[in-house]
């Protein structure tokens, strides 16, 4: 009997035509990382820089490998790089459902439309999965390739398990385009009858992804080029059914190294532990992008972008074929420049969690704290420790209170306290300026350099040898008694 094509005219009629349409595909299997994450954005980055439409699609066919949580991960984790979806199971659009799971249905009919047309067949053979995944299997021997149609079906309707796999052609070649690599031509007798239809009913990623990208009308589908080699099973797969095939662009792996792919087996971080270690989510994608991707013309020399930018200049042609090295130092230097760049208000709104991490007293300004810190400051995560001199004065030793370039020793450091901390005292108003003004008057009147005494004075404050902010600022956030209270402790010091 053959297949009513009813369904197949209205599944065709639903697909939009007109404009870019990219995909981003994700299976919830966890945390997002930085492959995926840039897989992500460049799928944005071209549906943006076109006009054109963004899909969200997850794709959760592999059922034994499902995290529970992970797509909420991939929900939080778009929306907090501001990759905005124009279509997805949480917005709809004209192609719903865009969860793989709930469009089972559709892929069943599909491969049985392969089989009508001779592209596919029922497969009886017991074979294992990891048989299949070792890619050991053997075409020719496989004895349903060429099973009457009529005993497969009566074996199917009697209820024997089976799968049903793609048809190769037997001999020939299949060549297919990319954006990245161009024309790549294989052999077909190299080519494996990849399973399209398991045994439990569910497609397989490669029968599941080039159904949906078909009938949500992708025009440009990004992946990674370990891909590459299952592109023409894809291309036989669009032939067969008579489609046009979509704008390959394979992107080269994100590498820890020269040698090693990056993997969360190894330790290497996702985008939430990124965030975790102190970077900017704009810094993050600022990098991500440049991993494998540079800008063309007169661009080519700037390195830093904002989203928006990049949706503006992004281009395809400007994709590598060379692998990319994941350099965290790389992109500590783009967090620096990104949160130096940031308006004080804006970064002391950020800082101020983490300073609170360590200091804990109210009457210590978390704004005055992020001032000193802007400037010196690479990650978010390097604040706790920085600042926690303001909190608890630490133990130090009074060899600190020496410094050459400053032109100090113990006998000059108590000098210079013994004079600071009366006029601290009686200074009218605890101001940033008055302190200021006050100790420099003091250094005049001492006949030093300024240095020669807000060097024990920074100490005695702090307790240790580098700080954020000088003397004047810190003392000016400890707040009088703190200041005067720690100060008397270094001369306490200094005197036995």
């Amino acid at each position: 009997m053959a297949l009513d094509m009813t369904y197949f005219a209205e599944m065709e009629a639903k697909i939009p035509h007109g404009k870019v349409r990219t995909r981003f595909a994700p299976s919830p299997t966890g945390y997002m990382h930085v492959g995926n994450l840039r897989t992500a954005l460049y799928t944005w980055l071209i549906a943006r820089n076109a006009g054109g439409t963004f899909i969200l699609r997850i794709e959760d066919t592999d059922q034994v490998r499902l995290v529970e949580g992970a797509t909420d991960v991939i929900y939080r984790t778009m929306a907090e790089c501001g990759l905005d979806h124009d279509e997805g199971p949480d917005v709809g659009g004209p192609v719903a459902p865009y969860i793989q799971s709930q469009r089972r249905d559709t892929y069943g009919r599909y491969a049985e439309l392969l089989v009508e047309k001779g592209h596919a067949y029922y497969c009886f053979c017991e074979k294992t999965e990891s048989e299949e995944d070792s890619g050991d299997f053997n075409r020719a021997a496989d004895p349903c390739r060429d099973l009457d149609p009529a005993e497969a079906k009566a074996r199917v309707a009697a209820g024997e398990p089976y799968v049903i796999r793609q048809k190769i052609p037997a001999s020939g070649t299949t060549t297919f385009h990319d954006a990245i690599f161009g024309d790549i031509t294989v052999d077909n007798d190299t080519l494996d009858d990849q399973v399209l239809i398991k045994r439990d009913g569910l497609p397989t990623y490669n029968f599941a992804n080039v159904i949906d990208d078909h009938l949500m009308g992708i025009t440009h589908v990004v992946r990674g080029s370990e891909y590459l080699s299952s592109a023409p099973k894809y291309d036989l797969l669009y032939q067969a059914f008579g489609w046009e095939v979509p704008t390959y662009v394979h992107c080269s792996p994100v590498m820890r190294d020269a040698h090693n792919k990056m993997s969360k087996r190894h330790g290497d971080p996702s985008y939430e532990d990124l965030k975790a270690q102190g970077y900017l989510t704009e810094a993050i994608l600022n990098y991500v992008a440049l991993l494998g991707w540079s800008p063309r013309g007169e661009h080519a020399e700037q390195e830093v972008f904002s989203l928006q930018e990049l949706a503006e200049v992004f281009d395809i042609s400007g994709i590598s074929k060379s692998p990319a090295i994941f350099d965290i130092e790389k992109l500590t230097h783009f967090n620096a420049l990104y949160l130096r760049a940031m308006t004080p208000e804006a970064f002391a709104a950020t800082a101020e969690p983490y300073i609170r991490e360590t200091v804990k007293n109210p009457a210590m300004d978390a704004a005055a704290i992020a001032a000193l810190l802007q400037a010196r400051c690479e990650r978010l995560t390097d604040i706790p420790e920085k600042v926690a001199f303001f909190e608890t004065l630490p133990e130090y030793d009074k060899d600190l209170f020496t410094n050459k370039k400053s032109k100090t020793n113990d006998e000059v450091s108590r000098t210079m306290l013994e004079a600071a901390i009366p006029m601290l005292e009686a200074l009218q108003s605890w101001t940033t300026d008055a302190i200021h003004d006050g100790l420099i008057a003091l250094a005049e009147k001492l006949e030093v350099k300024n240095a020669t005494l807000m060097w024990p004075v920074r100490i005695a404050a702090a307790g240790q040898a580098v700080t954020p902010g000088g003397a004047v600022e810190i003392c000016a956030i400890l707040g009088r008694e703190e200041c005067l209270r720690r100060l008397n402790l270094g001369l306490e010091k200094l005197k036995v």
